[in-house]
Formats: structure tokens, sequence, C-alpha cells
């Protein structure tokens, strides 16, 4: 609608659509020779030996070459590269002969002092009224833009793989690398237990050592060693933290406990002076270690097959005793302090009895401190491990750590600390023993 008091000039009007409309209609009375000459692609026809008969002006622009060169002079074959040549003679004009047709084959045109250009080729041969081939027709389109936008593409793909190459490969020496790390940390570690146990008159013994962390070193230890030529050494412990420092604080306990008993064998005397060298090794450094430990010594009695015990903690869980009657309970050793801590620290002693068929059983945290249940918010804890153990009453040392492996290994996941395990038992005098008796 126009707006009041205004009416439209029909003769400026006019005009303006007068003028848009044969603008128009210029551009729709292009002739058919400039719709060919100049369209966005090249267009040639040749006769059946390929003797080009007809070019447009948009191919010869991309070849650099006067039409009088071309027509009647040239081959369509001489327009390509010599790949390009032996291609076409090989797979294209013999599809071509075979289908009638062919489409999108990628050539390259030869260009005057302009080097190669990627084109797609298209052609169909062109039949007379009585069925015999007379020319063929062939569309050639621009392909510098595709076959940039494939040379990225390929460029892409080739530093995608390249990329994988090298992950894969850095996976694989990272394997590699943590294989041989594991490897050495099994030998660190098993450097700072006893290779065996030693043979103990009257008393069997068995060890077990799980490592939650393979590519870790832990901190647990255990040993059984000969005093002298009535008594024998056993000690447990658990050093702080894991590691290199843990595997050298370790080691430095593991030498003063066997240093110490051959001064003085007492428990107590041992642990004291375990003490006094961890705290003097590094209460001053600003990083303190401690440990906790069981020592203790083992006197086998040849007339009675009993076996003294003799033993005092440091922080350490508590020592269980497994009698042949089926009880088990755990030796007593309140109040024993951390080693290390303090410079001058009380442990704990206690003695016991070890009759035939009686079992001593020392353990570290790992296994009570076990995560238990479907959410592992439970802990196995030290009354399931007592119960456990009494359901082994009697058996062998052996038998008895067995049976805690299989416990370990049905934790899973919820063992996520190392845990070592020393059964010291007296086996019972077979019947042919007795009767020699």
């Amino acid at each position: 609608m126009c707006r009041t008091g205004r009416q439209p000039d029909p003769y400026e009007a006019g005009d303006e659509r007068s003028s848009d409309s044969a603008e128009f209609a210029a551009l729709l009375e292009d002739s058919a020779e400039e719709l060919y000459e100049r369209a966005p692609c090249g267009y040639l026809s040749t006769l059946m030996d390929g003797t080009i008969a007809k070019i447009n002006a948009t191919l010869l622009g991309w070849l650099g070459a006067d039409r009088e060169a071309v027509v009647g002079r040239k081959r369509f074959t001489d327009l390509l590269t010599v790949g390009g040549r032996l291609y076409h003679e090989t797979h294209f004009a013999p599809l071509l002969r075979m289908q009638g047709e062919i489409s999108g084959i990628a050539l390259e045109l030869k260009r005057t002092g302009a080097g190669r250009m990627p084109v797609l080729v298209s052609s169909v041969v062109k039949h007379g009224d009585t069925g015999e081939p007379l020319l063929i027709r062939t569309t050639v389109f621009d392909a510098r833009d595709r076959r940039a936008y494939e040379e990225e593409l390929l460029r892409r793909r080739q530093a995608a793989e390249e990329a994988r190459r090298q992950a894969e490969e850095a996976r694989e020496q990272a394997e590699a690398d943590r294989a041989r790390l594991q490897d050495a940390l099994a030998v660190l570690q098993q450097s700072l237990l006893p290779d065996i146990l030693p043979d103990v008159p009257g008393v069997e013994t068995a060890a077990y050592y799980h490592t939650a962390h393979p590519d870790r070193l832990g901190g647990d230890f255990y040993d059984v060693f000969r005093i002298d030529g009535e008594r024998f050494g056993f000690f447990i412990g658990d050093v702080c933290g894991k590691g290199p420092q843990a595997a050298a604080l370790t080691s430095l306990t593991r030498y003063t406990l066997r240093a110490a008993a051959l001064h003085d064998p007492d428990p107590v005397a041992a642990l004291t002076t375990l003490n006094k060298v961890l705290h003097e090794r590094y209460a001053g450094s600003g990083d303190p270690r401690y440990c906790t430990a069981v020592f203790g010594t083992l006197e086998p009695d040849s007339a009675t097959g009993r076996v003294a015990v003799h033993l005092a903690s440091g922080g350490h869980p508590p020592v269980i005793t497994v009698r042949a009657d089926g009880t088990a309970d755990f030796l007593p050793t309140p109040g024993g302090l951390l080693v290390g801590i303090l410079p001058s620290a009380r442990f704990t002693a206690a003695t016991t009895v070890l009759a035939p068929g009686d079992l001593l059983l020392l353990y570290t945290d790992g296994i009570t401190e076990a995560r238990t249940g479907e959410d592992r918010s439970a802990l196995y804890g030290d009354e399931a491990l007592l119960t456990c153990v009494a359901g082994h009453a009697g058996e062998s040392p052996s038998a008895v750590i067995q049976a805690l492996t299989g416990v370990l290994r049905g934790f899973g996941d919820g063992l996520d600390d190392d845990t070592a395990l020393l059964a010291l038992g007296v086996p019972v005098p077979s019947p042919q023993t007795r009767s020699v008796r």
C-alpha cells in the first residue's frame, strides 16, 4: 500500500523495471557458442583416433595453447602427462571402447610453462545413424582444489598415522621400560628378603610375601636366622613409606636387628638398639623414618620337643598362637611404641612355649587392612584373621601359609598394601618316631 498523500510515479517505476528486465534478457540471450567457449569446464571433441577436432577457450586457457596449434594437429593424449598417457592407453581408452562412456577419471594436463594441472575427465562416444562411432566428446573439470584438498587430507591422515605409530612405539617402550623396572624392583625386593629360611631343629617354617604394586618397592620384611648353637632369631616388620627410601630403611632395619641379636639376643634389647640407630639416622634429617617390628628368639628343647619363644613388639600387630587342640589367640604385647620415633622407646616383651602341633603366625597389616565387601568399605580385620587361622589348627606352617595365600587372592583389588606372612610351628612326631623313642 502507498502512504497517504503520495501517489506512485508510473513512469519512474516503469523505467527501473524495464532496465532490469533488459539486462536480465541480455544474459539469457548468450549464444550457444559463447556458453560453449566460456563454460566453467573444458570441452573438446576428438575423432576416434584421438585427433582433436574442437576445443573450447576454457580448456585452451588452462593449457596455455593456441587453437591453431591444437585443432587437427594434436591428439587428446598429447595434452596429458606421461603418466596420464600411459593410463589412457591401458585403462581409459579400452574402457571407453567397451562401455561407450567413462566418467570422473583423474588425469593430469600438461600446461605450457606452468607444469601440471590435475583434472577429472569424462568422455562419451557419439555414433552415426548407422551405429558406427564417429567422435568422442570429452568434458574436463578443474581438480586443483580437489587435489589440494586430497593432498591436505592425505597429509593429515599420514600425520595422524605417524602420531599413532609414535604413540604405539611410546606405549610399547613404556611397557618395556615398566617390565624392566618391575624386573629390577623384583630383584631388589627379593634382596631384602631371605632367599630361603634356615633349618631350625624341631621347628617347621614357612613364609610368603605379597607385592601389591609390582612397580613400587614395598616396606614389609621378615627373616629367620641362627644366633648361636642353641637359639634362632626371627623378626617381621613394616617400614613407613614406599619406594627406594623404604627399601633403604628396610635394609638398614634387617641388618641392624641381625647384628643386635648377635650382640645381645634379648628381644627388648634388639629393638632398643634398632630404635637408637633409626632415630640417630633419620631424626635430624627433617624426614623422620620409623617402622613396626616384632623380634623374637626360638629355643628348641630336643628332650621335650617343645620350643621356648621370647619376643618383643614395637607397634606391630600382635602375634597369633595356634594350639594343637584347635584354640587360637593373640599373644598380648600391649604398649609397644613405633621403632625410631623417640630417642628412648618402651617395648613390650612376651613369652610362650610351642608344643608339638602348635604354631606361631606373624603378619603385617596388609592382610588385616584389606578392604572387603561389594563397596570395599569394610576391613578384613584381626578377628577374621584369627578365626581363619584357628580353622587350620594342627596343620603345618606350609599349609597355613597356603590357606592365607588363598585369602589374599580372594581380596582382589581390595588388597592394596604389601603383606608379609611368617609361620613357625612344631611338628607332631610321627608314630614311627614315637616307637623309636
